[in-house]
This record gives C-alpha cells, sequence and structure tokens, in this order.
C-alpha cells in the first residue's frame, strides 16, 4: 500500500470511495472536498494500491474546538492551532491493512512538524468508537453539529 498526495485525476476515485463510506449521509460535493485539498495539499492523501486508489485523507490546519460545518467550502486559512482531519475513508480493497494506521501515522509527523499540538475531527456514523481506541477523546463544545448526522462527537488527540 503506498501512500501519496492526491493528484487530479485521483479525484473521481475519491468521490467513488466517499459514497462507498458513507451511505447515511448526503455526499458532499468535489468542490467542498477540494477546497480541504487546496488549503493544506501536504496534509491530504490518496492510498494507493495496485496503481489504484483505494482510500483519501483530507486534513487541514483549523482552529480547536471550533470545527467547520459538513458542507463548508474552505478559502485560505489564517489561523490555526490544531491539524483538524476531516476525513479518512477507506473502499473495501483497503480496509484490515494497516491503511488507517498508516494515515493516522502520517498525521502525527505533519502535526508534530508543523507544531500543532493536537489532531481533531468530529467522528460519525459510530466512529467514535474506533477513534477513541487510536486515542482520540471526546471533547464537549460550544459549537452546534446538527449540520452533522444526528450522532456527531467532536474528539481531540492531543500530542
Amino acid at each position: 500500500m503506498k501512500l501519496r498526495q492526491i493528484e487530479t485525476s485521483d479525484w473521481p476515485s475519491i468521490l467513488e470511495i466517499q459514497l462507498e463510506c458513507y451511505p447515511q449521509i448526503e455526499p458532499e460535493s468535489l468542490a467542498v472536498l477540494q477546497s480541504k485539498w487546496l488549503a493544506s495539499p501536504q496534509s491530504c492523501f490518496s492510498l494507493e494500491l495496485n496503481q489504484q486508489v483505494v482510500g483519501y485523507c483530507l486534513a487541514h490546519p483549523w482552529i480547536i474546538n471550533n470545527p467547520p460545518t459538513l458542507e463548508q467550502e474552505l478559502d485560505s486559512i489564517t489561523a490555526s492551532d490544531t491539524l483538524y482531519l476531516h476525513d479518512i475513508a477507506l473502499s473495501a480493497k483497503a480496509q484490515g491493512k494497516g491503511a488507517g494506521r498508516l494515515v493516522l501515522d502520517r498525521l502525527k509527523q505533519f502535526a508534530v512538524q508543523d507544531k500543532y499540538s493536537s489532531i481533531s475531527l468530529v467522528a460519525v456514523q459510530g466512529a467514535d468508537s474506533y477513534w477513541q481506541q487510536q486515542g482520540f477523546t471526546v471533547q464537549k463544545i460550544d459549537k452546534d453539529l446538527s449540520d452533522y448526522p444526528a450522532d456527531a462527537c467532536y474528539m481531540v488527540y492531543t500530542l
């Protein structure tokens, strides 16, 4: 399995993987997903297996305890104090092969290198138990998460 920077030609596969992984959620638009990549291409990745994109990661600098809305298109980011993990999505072809760990390790390296003290995310579809196993903790915030699914849970990993 190869972890590499996202290339323009990856987007059709990324959209397909999004549909596969989030059947209960209205898919985010290509413009929204690409805005996260354009805001921080160095923290966004494609996972490749046998020369086929089988997963992706979108992460970008952000402000702790204030996650972006689900369909928020990003402009340039001028202030940040956390690396926000928008999404790690793996097709069935990548699951069980250590892909999630590979991506999370790379994100931790990036966050430390860029002097972030945390990685934050909003877990959906019951993924909070997975993220707790990875060392993330639930954090109560004042921001309304109603644009996310009902089970949305804000979580932080302290580096």
